[in-house]
């Protein structure tokens, strides 16, 4: 048995994990369920500003910057280049541009572009020629100038303008602090080329980029097939020697929505990646597939039920409080994460060092949020108003086992109170729609990622955003968050972002909930990897441009 014969192999000297020298292998097919294994793409073009974007057209379309994977730690560096949008200044590299410098008076920074990058041949869109600065300013233009872009995203730039062919000049109005992040490798930061455009953005099988990969097959549902740029410009430097990338011929991202199939796959080798799997089934696969690799992490997504303020009974703060202290979430981490989850991890995320601050250390309006306590969640109820409680309805993505399982038993606890939750699941096109138009109901339970660690504030806590499902705004607030931006000492940003988290966890507009631990897994003949997950917001491509398959392992472990 395949099985049997690949655990039988797991203490030969071939499952030990390369040597940083060792040559690469072309060719082969990678089979990667993503850590967005259940969600089909959500669109293909850049301004339709979808949050999963740079996950689906990153591989073929670039960004100006991108994370430096030779500060991997798997490369002896200090970044586990996991976190789904936040990248250390040190940890930045160019990748459409070569090289940057702010210049003062007026303000502005200058960033000088790769020469002899070429954009692909693409039959009915364009003929290949050469990527050059007209074209980051007419993506720039063309984000900027979309009907679905957020408000106030991009108004710190006055103008972009090609200064030569090859260099850039953005002009600022004033600083902000999330530069880079915006406009250089963000979610909505992608350079086309104008054809692409003209062409039709939206329309798959127009796709064409820079990248290391182009998309050359989708099947909703199903799969998303991208097939080696013969042409990419980037090498990966190994044992001393460059290497042209990528090194596969061909990726595919299996979009598979039930978990026990996913894990089915990724046990039967059908999936040489799974890059989300829930603590519970670890073990089990471990037992079943035991020359598996592995890789844990904390989720970058905050998990809670958002309650809307602007709504009754969520416009009183102390019904929010008492539904805080009415769920025991030292006990869901206890029982229902069996302890692989943190009580306190959202809206700032651990690894943001300088801006995270534990919960041992915030004050008494803060932690008592997270101590379980149904007899003073029953007397706030009383006081605001609703001594037999009330019901509500809540909202909830059919697309997260984890969610569908976890809401129920939040219900559970609310019952205590005489508090009922109408648990209403949704599919995730219509889950999605419900908040960002703000139809959606008085509770919304729902992931969302933290980005980085002023974003996951602003998006969440400031008006005009797409994901505020509180809908708790206040124009202090506000002020506070611009301040944040202008700052440019690391420092007093860290101070002022820690008292703006410490305020709005306070406030209660969500039910705070433990984050959990996931775990990513591959099997051993996936090399140059190490469980790096992203390099920019929710961008992989650089990644898979680096792995190969060792092939001689793959046929000797029966696969």
């Amino acid at each position: 048995m395949k099985l049997a014969r690949a655990a039988a192999l797991l203490s030969a000297t071939m499952l030990a994990a390369p040597a940083l020298g060792q040559a690469p292998q072309y060719g082969g097919n990678l089979e990667i369920g993503t850590v967005s294994v259940t969600i089909s793409a959500l669109s293909w073009d850049p301004a339709d500003f979808a949050w999963k974007l740079n996950h689906d057209v990153g591989l073929y379309l670039e960004t100006l910057f991108a994370g430096d994977l030779d500060k991997s730690i798997r490369k002896g560096g200090k970044y586990s280049f996991k976190p789904d949008a936040w990248l250390a200044t040190d940890a930045l590299r160019g990748e459409l541009a070569e090289s940057w410098e702010w210049q003062e008076n007026p303000l502005r920074l200058v960033i000088k572009l790769r020469k002899g990058i070429m954009w692909p041949e693409k039959a009915g869109v364009m003929k290949s020629r050469e990527f050059v600065a007209d074209d980051v300013v007419f993506s720039f233009n063309r984000q900027n100038n979309s009907p679905k872009r957020f408000p106030d995203y991009y108004d710190y730039v006055a103008k972009v303008e090609a200064t030569d062919q090859h260099t850039v000049t953005f002009q600022m109005k004033y600083y902000n602090a999330d530069w880079d992040y915006r406009f250089g490798w963000g979610y909505y930061s992608q350079i086309m080329p104008k054809e692409l455009a003209d062409a039709g953005a939206a329309n798959w099988k127009n796709a064409v980029g820079t990248g290391p990969f182009q998309l050359t097959d989708y099947v909703q549902g199903n799969a998303q097939t991208y097939t080696k740029n013969p042409i990419y410009w980037d090498k990966e430097k190994i044992g001393g020697q460059e290497y042209k990338l990528p090194f596969v011929d061909k990726l595919t991202y299996r979009i598979i929505k039930d978990e026990a199939t996913q894990h089915a796959a990724l046990r039967t080798g059908k999936l040489d990646i799974l890059e989300i799997v829930r603590w519970q089934a670890v073990e089990q696969l471990k037992k079943s597939a035991p020359a598996l690799k592995w890789s844990k992490w904390l989720s970058y997504s905050g998990i809670y039920l958002a309650m809307r303020t602007d709504r009754k009974p969520f416009d009183d703060i102390r019904v929010r409080k008492a539904l805080n202290m009415a769920v025991n979430k030292q006990e869901i981490v206890k029982d229902y994460y069996a302890g692989n989850a943190e009580l306190f991890a959202y809206p700032q995320h651990p690894d943001y060092i300088g801006f995270f601050e534990p919960l041992e250390t915030m004050p008494p309006e803060v932690k008592e949020l997270f101590v379980y306590d149904p007899v003073k969640a029953k007397k706030l109820l009383a006081e605001a108003g609703y001594p037999k409680g009330f019901t509500f309805k809540a909202q909830v993505c059919s697309c997260s086992p984890e969610n569908m399982d976890l809401l129920p038993l939040i219900a559970g606890y609310l019952e205590q109170i005489g508090v009922k939750i109408d648990i209403q699941p949704m599919e995730y096109g219509a889950f999605l729609s419900a908040m960002t138009t703000a139809t959606h109901a008085e509770g919304y339970f729902m992931a969302n990622g933290h980005t980085n660690p002023t974003r996951t504030l602003h998006k969440n806590f400031t008006p005009g955003q797409l994901w505020g499902p509180s809908m708790l705004y206040t124009p202090e607030f506000t002020a506070k968050m611009d301040k944040a931006y202008a700052t440019r000492d690391l420092a007093e940003q860290q101070k002022i972002v820690r008292e703006l988290t410490r305020e709005i966890v306070g406030k209660a507009p969500y039910l705070w909930l433990p984050i959990p631990y996931y775990y990513t897994a591959w099997w051993p003949w996936v090399k140059n990897y190490d469980g790096e997950l992203r390099v920019g917001a929710v961008k992989p491509g650089p990644i898979y441009a680096r792995m190969w398959i060792d092939q001689e392992m793959k046929k000797k472990m029966g696969f």
